[in-house]
């Protein structure tokens, strides 16, 4: 029911146009977040205690998908209320800050957005310098991050920091930080390959009073903050999904319409491989995200379940994409179609939330039951 009524919503709202207009003008049109809102969509995987609906991560990955077959864009308020930062805030917060900020996320007025890469520490989260001193009644907040989705949009952030002057893991946490704070300020928006109308740049926290309340993970805890991460791979992963779904379903519409030597050109064996290929990589790749995010329920998905998925996912929705803009051939290439959008798209979702390679190490850590690190002896 849930993915009929969105495939309805697509087709009244005009979402196909609306994903070259997003592209177009960069513009996320901020009139869907109340339309998301009525339907129960922002925060679905919330606690209902807080407005939120208590479902299961799968129900969100799954609608995710549905929306992304169209645009990440039209995803992204979906993807960032049920499986981004404020997942963090909703199983490890104090109940002041759910409060704060849950209810909000749920009718669309807040959001929030999770803030770790720095421009000297990306895949190596344990060389983290952003840093909180303590000063007794509060905290002190200095350093920059950098590549932050939503950055500049969102109301509400949570913040990856060091906690003093130790080094490696252990001194990791994090804390909310509210737009509009004094001494925290933006950098200029970024311009992308792709994903066009993502809000992204640069933070800049330049002595900022930090309430001590406003920690959300205390030092030592940072295996939290990497768990409820797992979550929003899963989310990376549904973007993938709707990406190469859309594909595959513009390459059927075209090559049952498309003729060549007289006949529709999906009757040409070569063309029945490459869309049956294309089908089979996204199915294997849905199976491998929906376990990880089932097995996960309400709760935290496994670890090798999420970056398996995410891996093959991202993997996957780039060779499907540009399998679909062969068969296109040069309409494929051209901005009247949406093929050159989607094959634009499809490259961010391997850089974001972890790299390929990160993800590779981290699955070879869990098949030979060991750490490898990564640091020069």
């Amino acid at each position: 029911m849930l993915l009929d009524s969105l495939k309805d919503m697509a087709k009244r709202e005009g979402f196909r146009d609306l994903a070259f207009e997003i592209d177009r003008t960069g513009e996320f049109p901020a009139d869907l977040l109340g339309k998301f809102a009525k339907m129960g969509l922002l925060g679905m995987t919330l606690s209902s205690q807080f407005g939120g609906g208590d479902e299961d991560s799968l129900t969100a990955i799954l609608a995710i998908e549905e929306l992304a077959k169209h645009s990440p864009m039209i995803a992204a308020a979906v993807f960032e209320s049920n499986v981004g930062a404020v997942r963090v805030i909703d199983m490890f917060g104090t109940e002041a800050q759910k409060e704060a900020v849950i209810p909000g996320v749920c009718n669309g007025e807040n959001s929030v957005s999770v803030c770790m890469t720095e421009p000297e520490s990306g895949s190596d989260l344990t060389s983290l310098t952003t840093v909180v001193e303590d000063k007794g009644d509060h905290l002190l907040l200095n350093g920059r991050k950098c590549f932050i989705t939503g950055a500049g949009h969102a109301s509400h952030y949570v913040v990856y920091c060091r906690f003093g002057e130790e080094k490696g893991y252990k001194a990791i946490g994090a804390v909310l930080l509210e737009k509009g704070t004094e001494g925290f300020s933006f950098g200029k928006q970024e311009e992308f390959m792709g994903l066009r109308g993502m809000p992204s740049c640069d933070l800049i926290f330049d002595n900022v009073c930090v309430p001590r309340e406003n920690v959300v993970i205390n030092k030592g805890d940072f295996s939290k903050l990497m768990l409820t991460f797992d979550i929003e791979r899963c989310g990376n992963s549904a973007m993938c999904l709707g990406v190469a779904g859309g594909a595959l379903e513009e390459a059927k519409k075209y090559t049952t319409e498309r003729k060549a030597f007289g006949r529709p050109i999906c009757e040409f064996q070569d063309i029945q491989f490459k869309v049956a290929d294309m089908a089979m990589k996204l199915d294997a790749a849905k199976l491998l995200v929906y376990r990880a995010a089932s097995n996960a329920g309400q709760g935290l998905p496994s670890i090798y379940e999420a970056s398996l998925g995410k891996c093959f996912a991202n993997e996957m929705v780039k060779e499907v994409t540009d399998t679909a803009m062969q068969i296109f051939g040069g309409y494929g290439y051209s901005k009247e179609f949406p093929l050159e959008r989607m094959a634009r798209d499809a490259r961010a979702w391997s850089v974001a939330g972890g790299t390929l390679q990160m993800l590779r190490i981290t699955m070879a850590s869990m098949i030979y039951g060991r750490r490898f690190s990564q640091r020069p002896d």
